[in-house]
């Protein structure tokens, strides 16, 4: 076992078998800084019920993966009001929480849950875990801390990128869309949502550092059209976009030049009432239908689905 000094970068390879706890307290020799070791977590060999397969050549339509590279672009507030807005158009919609801190369980009032590591150790499955909200046709499959330890067990394994895909296959059925938000990181998260998805909305906002952070989230797509999943679309969703702002306007000018046919044609304005949505744990348009966040969010869901684009 290789343990660093977090102090000093000095390396000590230790004999496994003298420490028997997972974590324990070190000092290091060099410079007498005591710290925190972790034993290294085994990458465990994962067991699949469809490994990589569909059922129907339709099923990856209806996942819909939120994600960006960059932190503090709504991808959270998206996916909920988002999957709120399909709810509302008769649709039955899955929102699926693949972000370690939970923002999105949070975000629907849930604190106590199982999540996908609970469900593949012991849990029953996802289709045991599965909440109904209080909102018609909107479902939550939720999520804990605990979600850390699959990056540490599952990391690296054969064909770890396909375990969210294998295991939501059974209960694809049930639901007209699957609604997924990420954590703004690659690794085990990111890597098998986007091999699950069709299509992968890109929230992005209006600043400087927008394009660098759509620049990235491309590059990781075309690896997983690549290597996973050659089927996943992106489009690019601007978020927060204030339209008083004169550098907000030339960036979205940008942006749709620099990804033409990429960027939808409904933006998401900033709204304070987002946040006050959020404190009360609730989708914005049932805290206030006058939101007009919240009608944008509806606009895009019937943009997604086809419909003529008549909200104000």
């Amino acid at each position: 076992m290789i343990v660093v000094c977090p102090s000093c970068q000095t390396q000590y390879d230790l004999n496994d078998q003298l420490v028997q706890e997972p974590t324990f307290i070190a000092r290091c020799t060099k410079c007498q800084h005591t710290f925190a070791a972790y034993q290294p977590v085994r990458v465990e060999e994962i067991s699949f019920l469809k490994l990589a397969e569909t059922k129907k050549k339709s099923d990856l339509d209806k996942v819909v993966v939120i994600s960006n590279q960059k932190g503090g672009v709504a991808k959270t507030s998206t996916c909920l009001n988002l999957g709120q807005s399909l709810a509302m158009q008769n649709k039955r919609v899955l929102l699926v929480d693949f972000d370690v801190q939970a923002n999105l369980t949070i975000s629907l009032g849930y604190k106590e849950t199982n999540s996908f590591y609970e469900a593949l150790n012991g849990g029953g499955g996802i289709e045991k875990n599965i909440l109904e909200t209080k909102y018609k046709n909107l479902w939550l499959f939720p999520s804990n801390k605990n979600m850390v330890l699959l990056n540490k067990k599952y990391f690296g394994a054969r064909n770890f990128e396909f375990l969210l895909k294998d295991r939501l296959l059974p209960i694809m059925e049930r639901f007209d869309y699957i609604l997924i938000d990420t954590p703004p990181s690659i690794e085990f998260f990111t890597l098998n949502a986007l091999t699950t998805a069709g299509m992968v909305i890109i929230p992005s906002q209006c600043d400087f550092l927008s394009t660098h952070g759509i620049d990235q989230i491309l590059k990781l797509i075309q690896l997983i059209k690549v290597k996973t999943n050659p089927r996943i679309e992106a489009r690019i969703l601007i978020t927060m976009f204030d339209k008083e702002s004169t550098a907000s306007k030339m960036i979205f000018t940008k942006l749709k030049r620099l990804y033409p046919g990429m960027t939808f044609d409904t933006l998401i304005e900033m709204d304070a009432r987002i946040r006050e949505a959020q404190i009360m744990s609730m989708p914005v348009l049932e805290y206030n239908q006058q939101s007009k966040a919240g009608r944008q969010y509806l606009r895009l869901a019937k943009e997604i689905l086809g419909h003529p684009l008549d909200v104000s």
